[in-house]
């Protein structure tokens, strides 16, 4: 009878992941009985209600609590109201923690280089250094750039230590927002204090009104979009370049059965950006060779790929779901792992082949992974020691277990708002102003950001590809980061020649001009930001209003999974931009925690949530807000033909 209860419908690989490659390696993990993370999913299909809806409380070790129409307060008397809030504000501190340590680490980093304390690091941008030196009034002329950076990187790591004074960054918003920051009292001030604060006021027996903790969560995330985040795409410019157009690949059949296969995964740059350098050096590509391979192939993962993609044009293995099913390949010799968005799972899944796992952080070690010292004060030295360790694991492959699908296509990646501006208006007139005229004429409607991860409660790929093809087909630019611009990249959709295909008329003639895709692929999940500072050009360029609120634009985050997401979110939302969730947060047990998010945020803000669990229904939204605002900022009436006298001609 147990047996009989326990026995359950197969789930098939087509109604997991939704890209041939991913589908081809979940067939041979079935086969291999290798155990992913869609059939762990499997075995947790009944998940709490309570954790989902938000109204389960652990904070304190009384409970834990359940909040429930029978027992509506917790043994301390929270209600779940202050419970949800409470459980989502931690879940935004943990989001910009993760991405704002990361910059962290970044702006150390080029404190060292203008200190001449690192010898294989160094300023590959000047233009950007000098750039954003002005944006914090630091001094330029006659001055060499280790000057510069060194006052440039205090600057940033004050932004982290603050205690007073609000984050300088923020300064980087058009003005009008900055002033519904300040009356709204979000302003964040030193992005370490604002973490620290909020898990304070998180504590039992602190603050339990509902609205002032997420209010709280809007300025917390602040300190990320606008502080931490922003730092960490400036820094990376600095020291690795700005991103341009670049051409490369992306999916598993990147990988290649005759070379060394290195796989990259996490979010940080600093280890990636050697491993991309050194990979070819002549000594790496003999010790292959003596080894029996013809060379060494690198290829990332998730948003460490992003980062050597767009400014090396390393190819991408795959986005978040495909980590375990690269390995399942069985042609995978070393897969390298930092932070952020790393299965636990992966040694456990590596013992059915010969990849060796390293982590190479201190911060995140995986039990069964080996721990590798990266020394970045002889970071070059480092990765070709890595490098060859992983072609020493090459005589362990076996030939028997190696299937690489064939299937990958073709990307231009790299479009950072500098890339842009130069697209639109050439060297000398570089400028966001053919691209405001195209909006305000109408041949493009409007702005889609589409972000995020992937998520196994839906099948991977589907909502961000669905929607991004109705979105340019309406003749809306979509501007993407971080797994969802991998999914476009995978489907084939990031080339120029999707604009000749699949988009609407204007923005197909807008991409023909420039020549550039009707997505844009601006970078890993960090460099969100990008697309705030590409809504601030657009303001600045003038003639669509004085603020990013306002703006015929939208973000979504459509199969969105970590408390990075939920973080990045806030910061849109409160930068005044309308969000679409293609999965709920967790506060459905609390109708004031929702009603605050979905409504009341956009009184606050000129931006708000929307849940909306299906691609068509989701692009009608965004198509229709975007009309809405195009309405407001008047873009959308008709001009009326009028013959004009000479007394009129001379008076324009």
């Amino acid at each position: 009878m147990a047996n009989e209860i326990n026995k359950t419908v197969p789930i098939k690989p087509e109604s997991r992941m939704s890209d041939p490659a991913s589908i081809e390696v979940l067939k041979k993990a079935e086969r291999e009985c290798v155990e992913t993370c869609f059939s762990r999913y499997d075995t947790q299909k009944n998940q709490c209600k309570f954790g989902t809806s938000g109204v389960c409380c652990k904070i304190c070790h009384m409970g834990p609590c359940r909040i429930t129409p029978k027992s509506p307060l917790g043994i301390c008397g929270a209600n779940a109201d202050t419970i949800a809030a409470r459980n989502y504000l931690r879940e935004v501190v943990s989001g910009t923690a993760a991405h704002s340590d990361h910059g962290r680490h970044l702006a150390l980093l080029l404190k060292k280089v203008a200190e001449g304390k690192e010898k294989d690091y160094k300023i590959k941008d000047d233009a950007a250094l000098r750039r954003y030196a002005k944006y914090y009034d630091i001094k330029t002329e006659n001055r060499g750039s280790d000057q510069v950076a060194l006052e440039l990187a205090d600057c940033f790591i004050r932004e982290f230590s603050s205690q007073e004074e609000p984050l300088r960054t923020l300064q980087l918003a058009p003005e009008k927002r900055q002033k519904i920051w300040k009356n709204t009292k979000v302003e964040p001030l030193g992005i370490d204090r604002m973490v620290v604060e909020s898990m304070h006021r998180t504590h039992m027996g602190v603050d339990h009104d509902y609205k002032n903790i997420l209010r709280q969560a809007f300025r917390t995330s602040l300190a990320d979009g606008w502080g931490g985040a922003r730092i960490a795409s400036m820094v990376s410019d600095i020291l690795f370049e700005t991103p341009s157009p670049i051409r490369s690949s992306a999916n598993l059949g990147v990988l290649q059965a005759d070379t060394v296969n290195i796989i990259v995964h996490g979010h940080e740059p600093s280890l990636s950006e050697m491993l991309a350098a050194s990979v070819n050096d002549p000594e790496i590509v003999a010790y292959a060779k003596k080894a029996g391979a013809k060379g060494v192939t690198l290829a990332g993962l998730c948003c460490t790929a992003n980062e050597i993609l767009m400014r090396r044009g390393i190819p991408v293995a795959g986005n978040f779901l495909q980590q375990e099913l690269a390995i399942i390949t069985g042609a995978v010799e070393m897969m390298i792992v930092d932070v952020q968005c790393v299965m636990p799972s992966l040694p456990e899944v590596a013992k059915h082949y010969h990849t060796e796992i390293v982590a190479a952080t201190d911060i995140a070690r995986t039990i069964g992974a080996t721990y590798f010292d990266f020394d970045e004060d002889n970071a070059y030295e480092s990765a070709k020691n890595l490098i060859r360790k992983a072609i020493d694991n090459y005589s362990r492959r076996d030939p028997a277990k190696v299937a690489i699908p064939r299937y990958k296509n073709p990307l231009v990646a790299g479009f950072s708002v500098e890339a842009i501006r130069y697209m639109l208006g050439g060297t000398f007139r570089a400028s966001f102003r053919p691209l405001n005229d195209a909006i305000i004429q109408g041949r493009i409607r409007g702005v889609a950001g589409i972000v995020g991860c992937n998520n196994v409660k839906s099948t991977s790929d589907v909502y961000t590809n669905v929607l991004a093809a109705e979105l340019i087909k309406n003749n809306i630019l979509v501007l993407q980061t971080g797994c969802s611009a991998q999914c476009s990249g995978k489907a084939g959709c990031l080339t120029p020649e999707t604009a000749l295909e699949f988009a609407g008329k204007g923005l197909r003639e807008v991409c023909e001009t420039v020549g550039m895709p009707p997505m844009l692929h601006m970078g890993s999940c960090v460099d969100n930001v990008r697309i705030l500072e590409a809504a601030s050009e657009i303001v600045k360029e003038g003639g669509l209003g004085d603020d990013i609120g306002g703006l015929p634009a939208v973000g979504i985050a459509p199969e969105w999974m970590s408390e990075k997401a939920v973080a990045i979110g806030c910061y849109f939302v409160a930068s005044g931009i309308d969000v679409v969730l293609g999965l709920p947060f967790y506060i459905s047990g609390s109708e004031n925690v929702t009603n605050y998010l979905e409504q009341e945020a956009r009184e606050m803000f000129g931006g708000a949530f929307i849940t909306i669990e299906d691609p068509i229904e989701a692009a009608k939204w965004v198509m229709k807000t975007i009309e809405d605002a195009r309405d407001k900022l008047g873009i959308n009436k008709k001009t009326e033909r009028k013959l004009l006298d000479m007394k009129d001609r001379r008076a324009i």
